[in-house]
């Protein structure tokens, strides 16, 4: 390999050498959705990034633990420290328990995060499972002088911290703009009193009697802010400083920033030494909002019902655009971009199916070696996705050459070519065959055919179960009749 692999840190503001703490093992931990609705497609790029490098540190043979929570309650309507729970409110609407309507999201957003072949992570937390270790976090905070309790609540004391750190590190705000600019726009919401000043963030909040998540707490009975809970889960799970956090970039300031004071003020270390934060993708190069009524579900997207949509995109087309552009970078939505990616990666896809069945020859016309080490060199530089698939596009162009015999390759190269071009397309970037989905859909058929047969032998309907074995044998299909029960598989 040419290098080892670098990424951008936004805390130190530049591309720095990976180094974990204690190699071979890496943690790792992405800020999850808050589950209140459908997934759209902004919760898709932070998920893809983070699979690529899950994939990658795997693949270099890092024993990689990595945690991506679920925000199930403390997330309120207006991003502050006032308002209702988001989760709440849709489960009042409905009358359901809050429960159901995070357990009904989080579902959707496994179920389209599976159809995208990312993987599961090695942890996925709940913000509601843990609240004692946030009443514990925030305990020591107050201990430690950094926070402090007001009618019932407990809010972390920004200038206290600001004394002895650098409170916007990590976003480059300055303290002095926050307290002439933000406070005076937060001056207009509800119990700003409460706080010492108005750039206090919650740690607790103490509930109104009409808020249905609450816990018993020594402040009040309440709940935890927003930011606490990624803290104490993150801490939880990969200590008290762990490898790498991740997250949108519209988390890293003040959810992020937030984070990185509490976890300092409460164990006295940064909690992350290298922090990654991927892009923004706007719609036709405005930035997704419901007032413009621009907003694309990722259900949305693979159904093709929605007014921006020309057509149905499949989940290997939404994986492979947003590959095509860094993480770093914003990623504009179109039609026109989703087709191209829809026939790049029908393109390599294509090629991959051809490389272990090229025709042999003595000699190469191309270097698989230097090629090779290009990938890995691409990958080492901050995940540099895009130009990775331009790299693999050379590949396919020279597969197919060599199919039509107007190139030749090696036997030795065949299999170098073969392995890398493999382990790149379904290992690293994780891109499967659209057929795999046709393949879902046919153990669905076969499942409900073998339960069917299975109820005529039951019944001794024998001429039945036969038909139905005879007939699936003859569109190609092999029924195994076994002790544990019937399995099938392709002629």
């Amino acid at each position: 390999m040419s290098s080892r692999l670098h990424i951008y840190n936004t805390l130190t503001k530049q591309i720095e050498e990976f180094q974990p703490a204690e190699p071979p093992f890496v943690g790792m931990y992405l800020c999850g959705p808050t589950v209140y609705g459908d997934p759209h497609l902004g919760h898709s790029r932070g998920a893809v990034m983070m699979d690529v490098l899950f994939r990658y540190l795997q693949h270099l043979d890092y024993k990689v633990r990595y945690v991506r929570n679920i925000t199930d309650v403390g997330h309120l309507l207006n991003d502050a420290d006032e308002g209702e729970d988001k989760i709440g409110k849709i489960a009042k609407a409905n009358k359901l328990e809050p429960m159901e309507v995070a357990q009904q999201y989080t579902n959707a957003y496994h179920h389209a995060l599976q159809k995208m072949n990312v993987l599961p992570p090695s942890i996925e937390p709940r913000a509601s499972g843990h609240i004692l270790e946030q009443i514990e976090m925030i305990q020591e905070i107050i201990s430690n002088g950094f926070a402090y309790e007001s009618n019932g609540s407990v809010y972390f004391d920004v200038l206290q911290y600001a004394e002895s750190n650098n409170y916007g590190k990590l976003s480059g705000r300055k303290l002095e703009d926050l307290i002439a600019g933000a406070g005076e726009e937060r001056r207009t919401l509800e119990g700003q009193e409460e706080k010492k000043n108005l750039n206090d963030f919650a740690l607790w909040k103490k509930a109104t009697p009409e808020h249905i998540m609450k816990w018993n707490s020594p402040w009040s009975e309440g709940f935890p802010g927003w930011h606490i809970e990624c803290s104490a889960m993150s801490g939880k799970y990969l200590g008290k400083q762990f490898d790498i956090h991740a997250g949108g970039m519209d988390l890293l300031f003040p959810h992020h920033e937030s984070e990185i004071a509490q976890s300092t003020a409460c164990n006295h270390t940064t909690p992350a030494k290298y922090w990654m934060h991927n892009n923004m993708i706007t719609i036709n190069g405005q930035k997704m909002a419901k007032s413009l009524n621009n907003g694309v579900l990722i259900e949305e997207l693979f159904a093709g019902n929605h007014h921006l949509l020309e057509q149905a995109y499949s989940p290997m087309t939404l994986r492979f655009f947003l590959l095509q552009a860094h993480y770093r970078s914003t990623l504009d939505f179109s039609n026109e971009a989703l087709q191209g990616s829809e026939k790049g990666c029908e393109r390599l896809l294509n090629a991959s199916a051809k490389t272990e069945t090229l025709p042999i020859a003595n000699i190469s016309d191309i270097n698989v070696h230097e090629w090779a080490d290009k990938l890995y060199a691409q990958m080492n530089d901050d995940l540099a996705t895009p130009q990775v698939i331009a790299t693999l596009f050379e590949a396919a162009k020279w597969i197919n050459e060599i199919a039509a015999k107007k190139m030749k390759i090696t036997s030795e190269d065949r299999t170098k070519l073969h392995a890398t071009f493999h382990t790149f397309i379904f290992d690293i970037l994780g891109l499967v065959s659209e057929d795999q989905g046709n393949n879902d859909a046919l153990d669905g058929v076969m499942n409900l055919m073998l339960d069917i047969r299975k109820t005529a032998k039951e019944n001794k309907d024998w001429t039945t179960a036969d038909k139905i074995r005879d007939g699936l044998k003859a569109a190609g299909v092999e029924v195994m009749d076994g002790k544990e029960g019937s399995t099938y598989k392709l002629s």
